[in-house]
């Protein structure tokens, strides 16, 4: 059942690359793609490593499903007229370390706008080929990444 109060976009099928990541989020998981041979932790899902550049090693692993803000933008006026505003989209730094860029609900929250660092926790936006689209919202724990790190 989706927990998302806007309808998710279209999202382009899922191919050689994606498959195992897609086939997660069928059963609300969040993964990232993990090197065996280096250690690197990346998101999106690649044909290589972007550390050692391997092309043998890479495997999808679950994720915490956390992070924090790392920088948002609030669009007020959306660029097509199917899409409502206000909506905001962000960078979150997951616990793991990359970034994803996503959605944050709500768009504008009740007691006050979002910051940078706010921590998030992921929540799944179903669709109709039996995919979800992973987005955030608040989260209470205080699990937020390393911001200052880079990957």
């Amino acid at each position: 059942m989706s927990e998302a109060t806007w309808d998710p976009p279209e999202v382009p099928p899922a191919d050689d690359v994606s498959t195992p990541y897609w086939d997660a989020t069928r059963e609300h998981r969040l993964t990232v793609q993990s090197c065996g041979a280096c250690g690197h932790v990346q998101h999106p899902p690649r044909a290589v490593c972007t550390a050692c550049s391997s092309m043998e090693h890479l495997s999808q692993v679950d994720a915490a499903g956390t992070g924090a803000v790392d920088t948002f933008t609030t669009v007020h006026r959306a660029p097509r007229p199917e899409l409502d505003a206000p909506y905001t989209v962000a960078r979150v730094r997951l616990a793991e370390g990359p970034v994803v860029l996503t959605r944050l609900e709500p768009a504008v929250p009740d007691q006050r706008a979002w910051t940078i660092g706010d921590p998030v926790a992921v929540a799944w936006a179903d669709l109709p080929d039996g995919r979800a689209l992973p987005y955030f919202t608040p989260s209470l724990g205080s699990t937020s990444p390393d911001t200052t790190k880079e990957h």
